[in-house]
């Protein structure tokens, strides 16, 4: 098991006001999908929907499972109205989650890189770039499958692009992650690269798998794709105009220490 617990954020003196309010705001987004059902229904971003401007209403029959395996059947999914026009969708879908671990999972990547970024971009360009990077996700997946009726919603387009711009900006800021039962700590580009090869992997399969005639749910990663490389397209562009990375525990280290090249 690894995943990411903090960062080298220990020179940042700012309040992060843009990041702490997106994470409120997709928790209060979450407790409204609680307690109303059928928002869920209506204002997750469906790909038909988006590339036919049609808001589909009602029991849409939907077919899962393979031809090939034998496994292919048709069900009917509920969908109730969402707002005009539908495209507004590709916005409240970067908000809503599927569950509990869905929701906790995101706000903890963007809880520890989002901060970094956005004293990097300022509070105004970093929302700018984060609404957009969660576009180009969604739009990267409706190209994968723009017939698909199967609902996608979540912030992890978002925060992807976070992630990639993370990546450029801040290659050797230190990142504590729990693996095997332990605190490690690790160069960002690490932890970044580790997760970026996971997308890939399952990107791969998720277009192969697309080749078929069968829809099926999980977890939407060319979304996650298309946000990581929209994030690295806008920081190495503006990184040149950005200040320069802050001083660091790592930096240092690795100014001071040559043999910490051959480490990271």
């Amino acid at each position: 098991m690894f995943f990411p617990l903090s960062d080298d954020d220990q020179l940042l003196v700012k309040p992060a006001y843009v990041t702490w309010t997106l994470v409120g705001l997709n928790v209060l987004v979450f407790l409204l999908q609680m307690s109303n059902p059928q928002f869920t229904l209506g204002y997750a971003a469906i790909p038909a929907e988006i590339t036919r401007g049609q808001d589909l209403v009602g029991m849409v029959p939907v077919q899962v499972g393979s031809v090939q395996d034998g496994t292919a059947q048709m069900v009917e999914l509920p969908q109730a109205p969402g707002p005009s026009p539908i495209q507004l969708t590709l916005l409240t879908a970067m908000f809503m989650h599927a569950g509990i671990m869905h929701l906790g999972g995101n706000m903890l990547f963007l809880w520890i890189f989002g901060d970094n970024v956005e004293h990097r971009f300022g509070h105004l360009p970093f929302l700018i770039f984060y609404l957009a990077s969660g576009l180009a996700a969604s739009l990267a997946q409706i190209a994968l499958n723009p017939d698909s009726v199967i609902p996608t919603l979540g912030a992890s387009g978002a925060i992807a692009g976070v992630l990639g711009a993370y990546l450029v900006l801040f290659p050797r800021n230190r990142v504590y992650a729990f693996f095997l039962f332990t605190v490690i700590s690790v160069p960002a580009f690490l932890v970044l690269a580790m997760w970026a090869v996971t997308q890939v992997i399952g990107g791969y399969g998720s277009i192969f798998g697309a080749a078929g005639v069968s829809q099926t749910g999980g977890v939407a990663y060319m979304a996650h794709l298309g946000g990581f490389v929209a994030g690295v397209v806008v920081a190495m562009f503006y990184r040149r105009k950005l200040p320069a990375e802050p001083d660091t525990v790592f930096g240092r280290h690795y100014a001071r220490d040559p043999r910490t090249r051959r480490l990271w």
